[in-house]
């Protein structure tokens, strides 16, 4: 039974696919900053299979390390890491920014990410196998107006992604991104600091993606035999064209 590790797993689509890779019997380590949404989600799966949680959060580096070098042993072997976490904060143009809302999306989105990895990477080094899923954005494939900080954090984990399949293939370690579009998640309450009713409007009037779109994409590319690496794929609901172009039903 392979062991995944999963970033950001309280919620949206790291509850998702939490969720959809218990169905499929996989050992789960679920990691997140809301202890009490760790413990719901693991009594909801530990029925189903082994489920160890991790309360922390990514952009506390020591925190980071301590808690991966804590896992059991029967947990230690990680196969499959999921970066998920990650946020958006504001939604401002560059000379309007919040300086706290920089901060927080680059120590979440970037180096929240590579602390983890680096946490991780040891092990599969060591084994000369495992698989990383650094879940993307296509903020990180194009730039919209005032998406400025959020557009460079998912730029920055596109070419980490890419660096990490360079620098890892020596190791046989696989190194994909799945990049999604619109997904109705937590996100825009996050981004638009708890104003539910600008949060809301981001989804209205056509179907955006959802959080079990993308679990059912991660199990895809977890699942391929061992010759074949989804690389980098973007996915997003039909109605969406590009960041800005999004066909509505009025």
């Amino acid at each position: 039974m392979k062991t995944v590790l999963i970033t950001g797993a309280t919620s949206g689509i790291g509850r998702a696919t939490a969720n959809l890779l218990a169905q499929h019997e996989l050992k789960l380590i679920l990691c997140g900053r809301r202890e009490e949404r760790l413990e719901e989600i693991q009594k909801d799966l530990e029925s189903k299979i082994p489920v160890h949680t991790l309360n922390f959060d990514v952009r506390d580096r020591d925190m980071v390390i301590s808690a991966i070098e804590s896992l059991p042993e029967t947990f230690s072997k990680i196969d499959v890491l999921i970066n998920n976490a990650g946020n958006a904060h504001g939604l401002d143009p560059i000379d309007q920014g919040d300086i706290d809302d920089w901060d927080a999306m680059l120590d979440i989105n970037v180096k929240g990410l590579l602390y983890v990895s680096k946490a991780v990477l040891p092990g599969m080094v060591e084994r000369k196998s495992g698989h990383i899923i650094n879940i993307g954005s296509t903020a990180g494939k194009e730039v919209y107006p005032n998406g400025n900080v959020y557009c460079a954090s998912k730029h920055a984990v596109d070419a980490i992604n890419q660096g990490m399949r360079i620098d890892l293939n020596a190791y046989g370690i696989r190194v994909g991104a799945i990049n999604p579009g619109l997904v109705q998640t937590e996100f825009s309450q996050v981004r638009f600091k708890g104003d539910d009713a600008r949060a809301d409007k981001v989804y209205q009037g056509y179907q955006p993606l959802l959080p079990e779109d993308i679990a059912e994409l991660i199990h895809f590319a977890i699942t391929r035999p061992p010759h074949v690496n989804i690389a980098d794929l973007v996915v997003m609901p039909t109605a969406q064209a590009s960041s800005t172009i999004v066909k509505k039903v009025l």
